[in-house]
């Protein structure tokens, strides 16, 4: 059952591929790619920036969706990425979190799932 707003997955990818991470080509494959997974219309073009100093340095992703939006931030020093995929319609988080982490190869990949709506509680 998904919850009034939708699903909210959280990932954290360690030891990913180095060069995938820091390839703006290839973050907009990726993107595309996980959209038609998704089965989600896109809406524009991806945001695909450089940000930030130091270890915290690389690309940022966004991706407006017509059910939310996909983010991310890739940090090549790190070899790690952190990925959101937020969307009023149903997908099959395990199937995006295979395809996520297979696309960078990551080594490891922490989740967290939340459905969004009426069960979230204030902070």
């Amino acid at each position: 059952m998904i919850a009034d707003w939708g699903l909210h997955l959280i990932l954290d990818l360690y030891d990913c591929d180095e060069f995938l991470i820091s390839s703006k080509g290839k973050l907009r494959e990726f993107v595309f790619e996980l959209c038609d997974i998704l089965d989600v219309k896109r809406y524009g073009d991806p945001i695909i920036e450089w940000f930030g100093n130091g270890p915290s340095e690389g690309y940022t992703l966004v991706q407006l969706i017509e059910t939310s939006l996909v983010s991310g931030h890739f940090a090549p020093s790190s070899r790690t990425a952190y990925i959101d995929v937020f969307s009023c319609k149903f997908f099959d988080p395990i199937k995006v979190q295979e395809y996520i982490g297979g696309f960078f190869k990551a080594k490891k990949v922490d989740s967290t799932l939340l459905e969004r709506g009426s069960k979230l509680r204030e902070v």
